[in-house]
């Protein structure tokens, strides 16, 4: 298998930070997305960035950005076929997702990813780590997606299906276990979580 291309899924309205681009906050003097390029770049054969608005604020990093091709704010689910639907135009069969308000996720994301969906026809995986309570938990903006399938989360997404566990049972998605100190998938969704993700670096 080729080596996937990634896509930061940078798409959401922020509400509960109060708006505007949580990635172009910062921690130790470096934007929550300079941080998220820094550790997916290596892992992935090209990049892109998914975000809606004015693609102009995000020159600085210079990637593709690819807006939602469904409208209303769907969530990740159209982050992920916007990536889709670039892979195909550069002739990719796999895109790797990750957030971009989550800068401390593995830099082995991609092995990982690939490794639990090896001998899939369409190979599909969601990270997913340790959970006292529920088993494990899955962090649906952080997979590895196929563009064969591009077309049928086309139509989920018209259907109105918006979780993306619920369309990756569908296909059989598998799991990669992240089962490491600390909370690798930690996300900036508050200003309190701005502070804590400071005194994490």
């Amino acid at each position: 298998m080729k080596a996937p291309l990634g896509v930061i899924l940078a798409g959401g309205r922020a509400t509960r930070m109060g708006g505007g681009d949580k990635g172009l906050l910062t921690i130790g003097g470096e934007t929550l997305l300079s941080r998220v390029v820094d550790r997916i770049s290596p892992q992935v054969a090209g990049l892109a960035l998914n975000a809606n608005g004015d693609p102009a604020r995000f020159a600085g990093l210079g990637l593709p950005v690819l807006p939602d091709s469904v409208a209303e704010w769907p969530g990740p689910l159209a982050g992920v076929l916007a990536g889709l639907d670039w892979a195909a135009e550069e002739s990719a069969d796999t895109i790797v997702t990750v957030a971009a308000d989550t800068p401390f996720f593995p830099c082995d994301l991609v092995p990982q990813l690939l490794l639990a969906a090896e001998g899939m026809e369409a190979p599909l995986a969601l990270a997913a780590t340790p959970d006292p309570t529920r088993g494990r938990v899955r962090h649906p903006t952080f997979g590895l997606w196929p563009v064969a399938l591009r077309e049928d989360l086309r139509a989920a997404l018209d259907e109105g299906v918006r979780k993306v566990v619920l369309w990756t049972d569908r296909h059989g998605g598998r799991e990669a276990l992240f089962d490491e100190p600390g909370d690798p998938f930690f996300n900036v969704n508050t200003p309190e979580d701005l502070a804590t993700a400071e005194a994490m670096q």
